[in-house]
């Protein structure tokens, strides 16, 4: 097959676009269709300070390389979460993340949760879930919590992060079959800023996973394949796995389906006399960060009773 544009080789056919590339031009698409989101949603402008949360992974590295091609201001960050053991998840993602960095002469701020905390993301959940289930509930609050505190107090117009289109279509369909209407009416490429949360965009919300990876490739960006060891089973992936085989059969399914669901949220289709008030907002009296609880944040309370149940408990330290 031949590239639309030159009539060299492609490297790569997006059904889905009727679009077939050279490796170049692929390269010069990617940035393209990245900008196109920024502006049409007015993610950013150029004097803007951008924080990218970066794991180590395809998505949010390449998502910074393109910024960075694209002549933004932009700084990593990179979460520290202690999934480790015989994976060395964690510590793999974090020499990924910081060889990116110093490649390329960017800024990486690293934050290290057991460091700051006394415990990792599997420690921390096996006290407040008694050693049941994964630690998805207390990473997600985790990395929350640091995401906006490091995006407020560095000063950060807004905070990036490497969501791409089947991460989106598959919580558009989770949402959607449980009609989980509060999240259908947050969900979107632009979560604005409010009273001390930071303001969330997804500059790659329009591209697939397939694409994102074969721009990490051609670029030579070292990433980490694996996926985090407490994602197997989850409800995302079997959600994604029945996109992609209605996907199989009809190319850009997934695109229609998102881009159509935003369309309808825009000229107001959507979620009509459906809006719940928003919960007031205040500082949290330990760290200061929003919270509608009547004191101390999730994270806090969280956090604090961990820290409570390791001086009690035959907890081994953390790595």
């Amino acid at each position: 097959m031949k590239c639309r544009k030159c009539g060299e080789k492609a490297v790569i056919n997006m059904r889905q676009h009727k679009l077939a590339l050279c490796g170049d031009h692929f390269l010069e698409w990617i940035p393209q269709q990245t900008q196109r989101s920024i502006e049409k949603y007015r993610m950013f402008g150029p004097q803007d300070r951008i924080l990218v949360a970066v794991s180590g992974g395809k998505d949010s590295l390449a998502l910074w390389d393109v910024l960075q091609r694209l002549g933004y201001q932009a700084d990593g960050l990179y979460i520290g979460l202690g999934i480790d053991g015989g994976s060395r998840y964690s510590a793999e993602s974090q020499r990924l993340s910081e060889k990116f960095a110093q490649e390329r002469g960017l800024k990486l701020i690293v934050v290290d949760v057991a460091q700051s905390e006394g415990a990792g993301i599997p420690q921390g959940a096996a006290l407040t879930r008694r050693g049941q289930g994964k630690p998805c509930s207390l990473c997600g609050l985790t990395k929350r919590h640091i995401m906006n505190r490091v995006a407020r107090q560095g000063g950060y117009d807004v905070l990036a992060t490497g969501h791409n289109l089947d991460d989106e279509a598959a919580v558009l369909f989770g949402n959607t079959l449980n009609w989980a209407v509060g999240y259908l009416a947050r969900q979107g490429p632009v979560l604005e800023e409010r009273h001390g949360l930071a303001r969330k965009v997804k500059p790659f919300h329009r591209l697939y996973e397939r694409e994102t990876a074969a721009y990490a490739l051609l670029r030579g960006i070292e990433y980490i394949y694996d996926e985090c060891p407490f994602a197997e089973g989850a409800t995302s992936i079997t959600y994604k796995d029945y996109l992609n085989q209605m996907e199989a059969q009809r190319p850009g399914l997934k695109l229609s389906f998102y881009l159509s669901f935003l369309r309808a949220k825009e000229e107001g289709l959507l979620f009509a006399g459906s809006q719940q008030p928003q919960p007031s907002l205040h500082a949290c009296e330990s760290c200061c960060q929003p919270t509608s609880a009547p004191d101390r944040c999730a994270y806090c309370r969280t956090w604090g009773q961990i820290r409570e149940r390791m001086a009690t408990s035959a907890v081994p330290p953390a790595e």
